[in-house]
């Protein structure tokens, strides 16, 4: 390796793929020394955007450089596993967006893969990043806090194959094995293992052929309790809000600030480096390259969220 871990952003052109351009720009270990996008034209508009001097089509453009030492994967959920073993397989650190996988046969067979390689193997779970969460989770490694319950809200207004930024999608996303996956594995960061789950889910959409609402249980072996409610239909503001309340003090998350349970912000500045949780969580995995050691969201650390989630699969259907 350069000075410099050198990284290709596969699905630079999406909502995610920009998000994390934007936080490898603050990392000085990092250089990202090539974009891929579904066509050319939307990679070369991405690097001439970001001043990066090599775009490409696709992750096969990608696997076959000698100027990559790591991949981020910002590309549709369904491709996640299959192109994770890939970067694996051509000797590449990877870091895939969550979710890992859309089944647990795919997560785990992801995993497999992992542990034969001597590669980093990340999942982009961001909760476990966003100075919100690491302060929480800094006072309960400090015995100052027990989560005694979650409640927790993941809303969006989401009836079409929409991405974050508005645009069509030619994939269709999922409550479950998306967006309640930030959930699910953050509950078990905070609390320890989950030992018992349950899910009911609302009629299907007869187009997108998925739930559009959804609530989930959980407890964790502490006997802490999470309450998770998902909805596509909520109009309002959108994103995912968690309420934690505990022995202690209540705190309220909403992405990288933190609420008292009486709306009182609290200062995270001095969390991290950063405020933003994607580019901290670029940061973690650029640092445990570097360092040669296994990074904090690796495949290892969150397959029990996904051994949860198909637990959670099997009581829908």
């Amino acid at each position: 390796m350069t000075d410099k871990i050198r990284v290709a952003v596969v699905g630079a052109n999406g909502a995610f793929g920009m998000k994390h351009l934007d936080g490898l720009a603050n990392i000085e270990d990092a250089e990202v020394t090539v974009v891929a996008a579904t066509s050319q034209e939307k990679a070369d508009a991405v690097a001439a955007q970001y001043g990066i001097a090599n775009a490409v089509v696709g992750l096969e453009g990608v696997l076959e450089r000698d100027d990559v030492d790591a991949v981020i994967l910002a590309t549709p959920t369904g491709l996640h596993a299959e192109q994770a073993q890939a970067v694996l397989a051509a000797g590449k650190h990877v870091q895939v967006e969550i979710p890992l996988a859309d089944s647990l046969a795919d997560a785990e067979a992801t995993l497999a893969v992992a542990e034969e390689s001597d590669r980093v193997a990340m999942v982009g779970h961001t909760r476990r990043f966003n100075p919100s969460h690491q302060l929480v989770h800094d006072r309960i490694a400090a015995g100052e806090f027990n989560v005694q319950q979650m409640d927790v809200q993941t809303y969006f207004f989401r009836r079409s194959n929409t991405n974050a930024k508005g645009e069509a999608r030619s994939w269709t996303d999922h409550l479950l094995w998306h967006h309640a996956a930030h959930t699910v594995d953050l509950f078990a960061y905070q609390t320890g293992k989950i030992v018992q789950a349950n899910a009911i889910q609302g009629p299907i959409h007869p187009d997108l052929g998925i739930a559009m609402d959804m609530s989930i249980q959980l407890k964790s072996e502490s006997g802490a309790i999470c309450t998770l409610s998902l909805s596509f239909n909520n109009d309002g503001p959108f994103g995912t809000f968690f309420r934690y309340i505990g022995d202690t003090a209540t705190y309220i998350a909403r992405y990288d600030d933190l609420f008292t349970g009486n709306e009182e912000q609290i200062d995270v500045s001095n969390v991290a480096v950063s405020m933003n949780g994607i580019e901290l969580q670029d940061r973690e995995f650029i640092a445990a390259i570097r360092e040669g050691r296994e990074p904090n969201s690796s495949l290892r650390q969150v397959i029990d969220c996904y051994r949860v989630l198909g637990q959670l699969e099997e009581q829908l259907a």
